[in-house]
């Protein structure tokens, strides 16, 4: 009876033939040419156990009982088309041969054949797997980014950083940390990791735990079965078992009881879960994205968090960089935001102006990207534009802050407008020097004296030269 487990990557060759005297000499052939090969009688079950990326190639007989060689076919190239099949046919089987050709079969071998051509097919075909498999990871790295790039707006240092991080840990199996400032985003970035990895296709559940009422908070994780407590009258099944196969986010970990955060230190030890009331234990296969707003060490400290639980967390921590510590990205983002805003609404978009670029770069942002995005609602619904602590700004609100000798507010000023005009899609330095109505000399001086460059803008364009096509 075939094992359950699907075939690793160091599986090279699955041989698939009922006559066990050929299943034997061909086996060792492929041994003895150094391929790691799995040997099966029959080919029952085989397609539901090969992964779509497993980068190997199947060997098989075309007639067999049960399920034949074209069966088979037809079964792999259901899950990946790009599979090298090799089919072996009796002699005088030219019309089968021809079938399977035309079914998609990478080649075949007629009976009888010798060791050498089996040998030279089957590794001209793992050739050609790796060539496919690689191709792949190419495009899927591509499509990361892109899709990275959409949801995570900005090219400040930490944000670039913040996107490498989450494109090299979406497809481990890790569990993640995420740190970050109330409104920072941390839904958006465990949802970027549960939909790069191989999980995507599972539930993603979110819950956070600071809005749960502690009496309850174990009942809606773990679940119960019934009379476990006053009032559970049926079986209740938890949030970790509900996203099995798939990934928990849970937001504000650092607002769980000492009890709960010990039997989630076990749950993530073991990857199982009981119901509250139950000795069964329920396997799981799940991803745990942790989020927090605190410093978890100093929680640790302070006796307020497992310091077991916040090492096991630890492992692959993500610090999402407040808004205020984005620079430029303040802009684009809003400007992002409001574009989404003026579509959804069915309103024509606004473009911000220089006073309110400058009065958005000068924004502490204590409510990080959620408060920019309520800002960006406002704006994008002809509202005025007015921000906690600071006066409205339009056109004719060009004044600086008044903080600083009048030396050091002009520079201040003249360096966000520049900021915020560098914000803006531009093509090229003179584009860029147009704009802000001073000749490209004059701008490539300020550049330097305000320590900004022309690739800020996003474009990766070159700060000497015009955009070419």
């Amino acid at each position: 009876m075939m094992s359950e487990t699907p075939f690793d990557s160091h599986t090279q060759v699955i041989l698939v033939d009922d006559d066990p005297h050929l299943r034997q000499a061909l086996s060792q052939t492929l041994d003895l040419a150094g391929l790691k090969v799995v040997v099966l009688a029959d080919a029952q079950g085989l397609a539901q156990r090969i992964e779509v990326d497993w980068p190997g190639v199947v060997v098989s007989d075309i007639r067999m009982p049960g399920i034949d060689g074209l069966q088979l076919l037809e079964q792999l190239h259901g899950r990946d088309k790009e599979l090298p099949v090799l089919l072996i046919t009796g002699h005088g089987d030219v019309p089968l041969a021809v079938q399977a050709m035309r079914a998609g079969a990478y080649d075949f071998l007629e009976k009888p054949f010798a060791s050498d051509a089996l040998l030279d097919s089957v590794r001209r075909a793992l050739a050609l797997r790796r060539l496919v498999l690689d191709n792949r990871s190419l495009r899927l790295a591509l499509s990361d980014r892109q899709e990275l790039s959409g949801r995570l707006v900005g090219q400040s240092a930490g944000m670039l950083r913040l996107r490498e991080q989450i494109g090299a840990l979406a497809g481990t199996r890790a569990d993640v940390l995420i740190l970050g400032e109330t409104g920072a985003g941390k839904e958006v970035v465990a949802r970027a990791l549960h939909d790069l990895s191989s999980r995507r296709d599972g539930p993603f559940v979110a819950i956070n735990a600071g809005a749960l009422a502690e009496s309850v908070v174990e009942s809606e994780l773990f679940g119960h079965e019934p009379g476990a407590f006053t009032g559970a009258q049926k079986r209740r099944i938890g949030k970790f078992e509900f996203a099995n196969g798939g990934t928990l986010f849970l937001d504000e970990i650092e607002s769980m009881s000492l009890d709960v955060q010990v039997k989630l230190l076990r749950l993530l030890q073991e990857r199982v879960v009981e119901r509250l009331g139950s000795n069964q234990q329920v396997p799981l296969d799940i991803r745990v994205i942790a989020a927090t707003k605190e410093d978890l060490r100093q929680s640790a400290d302070q006796g307020r968090f497992r310091a077991d639980l916040y090492y096991r967390l630890n492992v692959a921590p993500l610090r999402i960089p407040p808004l205020r510590e984005r620079g430029d990205d303040i802009l684009v983002l809003f400007q992002h935001f409001a574009d989404a805003a003026s579509q959804r609404h069915g309103l024509p978009l606004h473009s911000l102006q220089p006073a309110q670029r400058a009065m958005l770069l000068r924004h502490a942002w204590p409510g990080n990207a959620r408060e920019l995005q309520n800002a960006a609602e406002r704006f994008a619904l002809g509202l005025e534009l007015a921000l906690d602590g600071q006066e409205a700004a339009s056109d004719e609100n060009t004044e600086p802050a008044n903080d600083g000798t009048l030396s050091e507010q002009v520079e201040q000023f003249e360096r966000s407008l520049i900021a915020a005009e560098l914000a803006q899609p531009h093509g090229s330095m003179r584009s860029l020097a147009e704009a802000l109505g001073i000749p490209r000399k004059t701008l490539h001086d300020k550049l330097r004296k305000h320590g900004l460059s022309f690739a800020d803008n996003g474009t990766g364009h070159d700060d000497s030269e015009d955009a070419r096509p």
